[in-house]
């Protein structure tokens, strides 16, 4: 037996701020993200829609109603039709003035800092045609594949993007239960499944785990949520509008 003294030490587990610090500035914006990286977030989550002219843009809605001023759905408007459009005010006059980005706009303001992606290609209501490819090739002219993860609720959209790229990291996205998850979930295709908090349990993260899936959860934002769904249930990510305080709460302990 090894007669050095023991001793526990903190284990990270990743932060990703969801939509950018979604709790401080108006989500999936670059004053989110911007934030998320000040607050030492070690990911950004985003969501990609794609406009009437085929341009992947950052929105997490169908419909643009909610977070700009205009109304309607994405795949009517033009790029530059919805760059006209105000994206922050609805949040705070703070914000006012603030433009809904393209994924390549913000894949240049990336390409400087280390932030790992994860990318939600938002299909599974309308299931954009080439969505995967169009996103996966800008993803790859910007050489971030390694640092990106894409997910989707889609079975269909897994399946898609493993055709692809046999090596990405592909999560399934779900907030549903079914006894053959982990399995239902390898067999798309997909290498990482994000649960909805309220599905996550110590034995099913274990079992993922076993079968050498990442698993992440979303969206956490209490910090006894943060330190239970880190220390008790071990996932490998936590998902949240705070990463601030996931920095600060999330994290899990073991011997060295």
């Amino acid at each position: 037996m090894d007669n050095k003294e023991k001793s526990w030490c903190r284990v990270a587990v990743q932060v990703i701020a969801h939509r950018g610090a979604s709790k401080y500035a108006p989500e999936n914006t670059l004053p989110a993200f911007q934030l998320a990286y000040d607050l030492k977030a070690d990911g950004i989550e985003f969501d990609v829609h794609l406009t009437k002219d085929r341009i992947p843009i950052i929105i997490h809605d169908e419909e643009i109603g909610r977070t700009t001023n205009g109304q309607g759905y994405v795949r009517d408007y033009t790029y530059r039709e919805l760059k006209e459009l105000d994206a922050g005010s609805w949040f705070s006059d703070e914000f006012t003035g603030t433009k809904i980005l393209s994924l390549q706009e913000l894949l240049e303001w990336l390409d400087s800092k280390s932030l790992f992606l994860n990318i939600e290609l938002k299909n599974n209501k309308y299931d954009y045609p080439q969505l995967e490819l169009l996103t996966y090739e800008l993803i790859a002219d910007y050489q971030m594949i390694e640092r990106t993860c894409f997910s989707t609720f889609n079975p269909e959209s897994v399946k898609r993007l493993r055709a692809i790229d046999s090596k990405a990291e592909i999560a399934y996205l779900t907030s549903k239960s079914r006894p053959d998850l982990v399995s239902f979930t390898k067999q798309l295709g997909a290498n990482a499944v994000h649960l909805h908090k309220r599905l996550v349990k110590r034995n099913l993260v274990r079992q993922a785990q076993e079968e050498n899936l990442i698993v992440r959860v979303y969206t956490v934002n209490k910090p006894l949520s943060l330190i239970r769904y880190s220390r008790f249930c071990q996932v490998n990510g936590i998902i949240t509008d705070v990463p601030d305080l996931a920095k600060t709460y999330a994290g899990r302990l073991k011997w060295k």
